[in-house]
């Protein structure tokens, strides 16, 4: 007989004191030699927390948004700056260089939806930014930092995909085109050509609306999680043709992020079953399911040196060593 798989093992550690549930996480940091990074958390009651893995205390919060929802932080390669949304129809740039933390500039949102935006690093300082757009069905594309308005993605009148759910801007190696992946509220998947302001591929990929996405341009592959019992794995073929390649079902409905490790081995998902879920991100196979929280995860990351952070409504952060990257 096949032996059963070990236990899951518990969190190298907790964070606790966010006082809110915890709708984002970010590491920061913590590439070669540079030592542990830092997490940045954001939180319901609209603070964003600054973690020091090593003291497992807050170093820093940050106040910018007005006691509203903070759903998405990101920080940008061109140095010490933070991006975070938060349901106050606010995004803010700050400045964390040399302890700083002040707000530097903030983009008006004109969608207050739950989708996440995302970022393209450029040159010269220069970064795409991809927001939810004014109409419903609308996503708006600025230039950064001068939040010069690129263009409006809009659905043809036929297509009524309902809202963008969650974006995700990339560019193929080839090219220096920007792409956009966009999950939508009736449950597909679509790729735009940025430049051109065109679908180059939709696929429906979900029953429900597309609450996570996350891609893997090294392989061309993708993976959506939404409100049903289903993971999705979608690939991308060289005329940028999308096409699922299956399903994975899951014990209880509802994903609410889903994350690839930077090396390509492994992806996480966030459960409304309080569940954090591991798998093989080549095979699908199931690896571990952690069950540390109390209420619904709400949000995973994972650092560069393979650290796994979930967020959960519980308020409270569990760090994970799994899966030692080799």
């Amino acid at each position: 007989m096949e032996a059963p798989p070990p236990p899951p093992p518990d969190p190298q550690f907790v964070l606790r004191g966010t006082q809110s549930a915890v709708h984002a996480l970010h590491f920061y940091g913590g590439a070669q030699g540079q030592g542990r990074p830092l997490l940045l958390s954001g939180s319901l009651s609209g603070l964003v927390h600054i973690w020091s893995l090593q003291t497992r205390r807050a170093v820093t919060i940050l106040d910018g948004h007005r006691g509203q929802c903070v759903t998405w932080l990101q920080t940008l390669p061109q140095g010490h700056q933070l991006l975070s949304q938060g349901r106050d129809l606010k995004l803010c740039l700050w400045d964390l260089a040399e302890g700083r933390n002040t707000v530097m500039d903030s983009v008006h949102l004109e969608s207050v939806g739950f989708c996440r935006g995302s970022v393209l690093a450029g040159g010269q300082q220069h970064w795409t930014l991809a927001v939810p757009g004014r109409g419903s069905d609308e996503v708006q594309i600025l230039e950064m930092p001068s939040k010069t308005s690129v263009c409006t993605l809009k659905p043809e009148a036929d297509a009524k995909p309902g809202m963008p759910m969650c974006l995700e801007l990339w560019q193929a190696d080839s090219s220096p085109r920007p792409l956009l992946l966009a999950g939508y509220e009736d449950g597909s998947v679509v790729l735009w050509d940025v430049s051109e302001r065109k679908v180059c591929s939709r696929i429906a990929c979900h029953t429900e609306p597309v609450i996570g996405l996350d891609f893997d341009s090294q392989k061309a592959r993708g993976v959506s999680g939404s409100a049903e019992k289903a993971l999705a794995v979608w690939s991308l073929d060289e005329q940028q043709a999308l096409q699922v390649c299956g399903t994975h079902k899951l014990t209880n409905p509802g994903i609410s992020d889903v994350k690839i490790r930077p090396d390509h081995k492994i992806l996480a998902t966030a459960g409304w079953d309080h569940r954090v879920r591991v798998f093989h991100w080549r095979t699908m196979k199931p690896l571990a399911v952690l069950a540390f929280h109390s209420a619904a995860v709400h949000c995973v990351a994972f650092a560069a040196d393979g650290l796994l952070a979930a967020g959960s409504k519980d308020q409270r952060i569990s760090v994970w060593s799994l899966y030692p990257r080799t």
